[in-house]
């Protein structure tokens, strides 16, 4: 069932000239009580679909974060595990001061991707 659904999104991003690359992102997401999730990803989009569709039953579904309310990229695996380690080893206000000085209205930054 795994192949098939990786089989289907590889479809859905040629379907709109979505190219995966060699980046690593660094992302927070939200929902509307402002609950926080910070993730590690080499595909944004695919992460991001998955999250929104709750195709992985984690904390992210059990608490509807779905809304993409910062990210950073990079090229270099070994960084973005470290950047991951310490956002998640921030105090909340922290995190709330990165996210509100890129996207200061909290907006869905993958809202035009799917």
């Amino acid at each position: 069932m795994l192949f098939n659904r990786e089989k289907n999104l590889r479809t859905f991003w040629k379907q709109y000239n979505i190219e995966m690359d060699n980046n690593y992102y660094v992302y927070i997401l939200t929902n509307n009580s402002r609950t926080l999730y910070t993730g590690m990803t080499n595909d944004i989009h695919r992460r991001i679909y998955e999250h929104k569709n709750k195709l992985i039953k984690e904390f992210t579904s059990k608490y509807n974060i779905t809304k993409l309310v910062y990210y950073e990229i990079t090229t270099d695996v070994k960084a973005a595990i470290v950047r991951e380690k310490q956002i998640k080893g921030w105090i909340r206000k922290k995190k709330i001061e990165l996210i509100e000085k890129g996207n200061p209205e909290w907006s869905d930054l993958s809202e035009e991707w799917f």
